[in-house]
């Protein structure tokens, strides 16, 4: 997961994309619904009915893929992947420390742990075990999944532990003290909600949570931000900070530096819109100057850092801006041109480290402020994939960084300022043969005419005769870019054994910043559908595939995107991956947090925005007298993201329109549609096993 430092995007990243809101109930859903839709009983996620229904397809596709003798092969190959004992390990920098969560075999559920960070350098790190996962499961007869821990800077004796029951977004959330390695009884602790609790000192943290009637928003998010002090009943927490209902929530979090620490407050309007207020040292609140569509990326010595999603007072939309805390002097750091944006913001405790990408390639310049100008200082981390800051923190001079690509593994850097130069210190394992795979930047034209990026992996002795299996991948939402990142799984099961891979750069994604994510929104969502499709007519011009031989897959929004593109277009592909999609555009506001996403896609309650919505939602545009591929549709009864009610209707349709499909839901997983390794094994040898077999690969 990206970094984003302790900024207003790391709690709205975390809890809003593709968001954690709180569920409603179920039979508030349902009852609100409209009474035209026949698989609405699915919607009901654990009602009896709606899982016989669910159990009954999974029996059915599991019997089916089972009997290739590929299954067992691409799940034991997949296990091996994750749980192989010599991946890397990307420990988090904490004091003297390196902080680690590991799963394999013997560790199913996960151990938490640390080693000195000089082992650590040494490539011989001494494990500390502080939680065994597995262990406090058993003990607590709990289906416990680890969700994160949060350290109180800058002794770290005591952390705000995270645990999901069956991988849920909602955690209980409980206050772990490190020396005793116990749970203590004056701890803070919140009970399974999708709450935000983050430390202020020793004593307090912010807390958003739910609170009982009226304290959520109509979003499910939390309304308020209280203080809680130790020892003091939660419920009478003072409020800082509270939102209307109509807005999307509220949290704070605080920012540690070496000069001071900043408390913070996002009041957030919509998905791209928020209040931002810095609190004294006595709880006044001070918004800050910026533009409500600002994304803030954090505050380190006394200066405010946001990109900017619109032009204001003089600087360009796109850009890095600072603003001095005490003057509201305003400097661009860095103004993007037309084939760069801005991909990472992190700092060190002596510099701003900047994260650009260039037609998706990743470059890190690190900054400083010299005579009241930035000087951007380009760092010699190698180009031409994607480039990580790994562990930077405010309190640590030091910081990590990762590079890979496609079918290059993650090389692990370090950087040290006594040093003041990047080294390598180690490199991941090869997972899958790539030494005959070449990997391309390739660009086509959209129908409007704008140019479109796509990442080619393939072979190198590969024919040009429009008859190779080929798998294209997209997302193209929520200013998310896709990069040429190592994916060992796909590698394994699908790069190394003769498939063509090609990973899309649509707009709806952030590969060129604000105005790329812009120019999909809402009513131009179908831009990002059109780019997809683009790329896919491409591939076959070039005599790469052809629809026979072509599958789509996506996740998430993604899963949109490719549900959206195979009712459009079902001539094009021969089949399709949805991954934990969203289906249904004319109720996935009233679906979980699906009214946050309303800035994003639009309102199915408007007038306008409803009758766009209907003309590509994928649950609305299945015909019975159309002839679709099979498809494969995958999701998780655990997932309070995205309502699995999204894949099941979309599946029940189809089945009573006579379309062939294939269906598998995890009974547990949350939204990764996997609550451990063996989980995650399973489903890559599903999906995996549907492509070879849809498209025709030989075993």
């Amino acid at each position: 997961m990206k970094n984003y430092q302790n900024s207003a995007l790391l709690m709205l990243s975390i809890i809003l994309i593709f968001g954690c809101g709180q569920m409603k109930t179920q039979n508030e859903a349902i009852n609100n619904a409209n009474t035209s839709d026949p698989y609405i009983w699915l919607e009901e996620v654990e009602g009896d009915s709606a899982l016989s229904w669910v159990k009954e397809q999974n029996a059915a596709t599991l019997a089916e893929l089972q009997a290739d003798p590929r299954f067992k092969q691409f799940e034991s190959e997949a296990l091996a992947i994750y749980e192989a004992r010599d991946r890397l390990v990307y420990g988090k920098i904490r004091g003297d420390y390196i902080y680690d969560f590991w799963q394999d075999d013997e560790h199913v559920r996960g151990i938490w742990r640390r080693s000195t960070l000089k082992s650590y350098l040494d490539n011989q790190p001494k494990w500390d075990i502080l939680l065994d996962i597995d262990a406090l499961a058993e003990a607590e007869h709990e289906n416990w999944v680890y969700k994160g821990a949060t350290g109180l800077p800058p002794v770290y004796n005591r952390f705000l532990l995270e645990l999901s029951r069956g991988g849920k977004d909602a955690v209980v959330v409980r206050e772990f003290d490190l020396p005793s390695r116990t749970f203590p009884a004056s701890g803070f602790f919140v009970a399974e909600e999708k709450s935000s609790v983050s430390w202020i000192n020793k004593d307090q943290v912010f807390i958003s949570t739910n609170f009982g009637p009226g304290s959520m928003t109509e979003s499910g998010y939390p309304a308020t931000t209280r203080i809680w002090t130790r020892g003091e009943d939660l419920a009478s927490s003072p409020v800082v900070a509270s939102v209307p209902t109509e807005y999307l929530g509220s949290w704070g979090w605080t920012i540690f530096t070496p000069e001071k620490h900043y408390s913070l407050i996002s009041k957030a309007k919509d998905f791209w819109s928020h209040e931002i207020l810095l609190l004294s040292e006595k709880w006044e609140t001070r918004q800050l100057d910026l533009p409500l569509d600002a994304d803030l990326k954090g505050v380190w010595n006394n200066q405010i850092f946001a990109v900017l999603r619109s032009d204001w007072r003089g600087s360009s939309k796109g850009s890095l801006i600072a603003l001095d805390l005490k003057t509201n002097q305003k400097t661009d750091v860095f103004v993007p041109d037309s084939k760069s944006s801005i991909s990472e913001i992190n700092f060190s405790s002596s510099h701003l480290l900047l994260t650009i990408q260039e037609d998706v390639v990743d470059i890190v310049y690190r900054g400083s402020l010299l005579e009241k100008k930035w000087v951007l200082e380009m760092l010699s981390i190698p180009r031409g994939g994607t480039i990580s800051i790994y562990g930077a923190d405010p309190l640590n001079v030091n910081f990590f960084y990762t590079y890979n690509d496609l079918i290059t593994p993650t090389i692990l850097g370090y950087f040290s300022n006594a040093v003041n130069e990047p080294k390598v210190i180690r490199q991941s394992p090869a997972r899958f043969d790539s030494k005959n795979l070449i990997l391309e930047q390739k660009f086509t034209h959209s129908i409007d005419g704008t140019k479109i990026p796509y990442f080619l992996v393939r072979n190198s002795e590969m024919p040009f005769n429009g008859d190779n299996p080929t798998l294209l991948y997209g997302y193209g939402g929520f200013e998310v870019s896709e990069k040429s990142e190592y994916w060992p799984k796909t590698g394994k099961l699908w790069m190394e054994k003769g498939g063509v891979f090609a990973l899309a750069n649509i707009r709806g994604g952030g590969e060129y910043g604000p105005a790329w994510h812009q120019a999909a929104l809402k009513t131009n969502r179908h831009k990002s559908y059109e780019d997809f499709i683009a790329i896919a007519e491409q591939l076959m011009s070039d005599k790469i595939t052809r629809p026979e031989k072509l599958g789509i897959m996506g996740g998430s929004g993604g899963g949109l995107l490719v549900g959206s593109v195979f009712t459009m277009r079902p001539d094009l592909f021969h089949a399709m991956v949805a991954q934990v999609p969203l289906l249904d555009m004319m109720r996935y506001h009233k679906l979980l947090a699906g009214a946050s996403w309303m800035s994003e896609y639009g309102d199915p309650d408007d007038p306008i925005e409803g009758a766009y919505l209907k003309k590509y939602s994928p649950y609305h545009n299945l015909h019975v007298e159309k002839k679709y591929p099979r498809p494969l549709f995958t999701t998780s009864t655990k997932d309070d993201r995205v309502h699995p009610g999204h894949a099941r209707k979309m599946v029940a349709r189809m089945m009573e329109q006579g379309h062939p499909v294939m269906y598998y839901e995890n009974i547990e997983g949350g939204h990764a549609a996997g609550a451990n390794l063996k989980q995650y094994a399973t489903m890559a040898a599903i999906e995996y096993t549907y492509l070879h077999r849809q498209l025709g690969v030989a075993e």
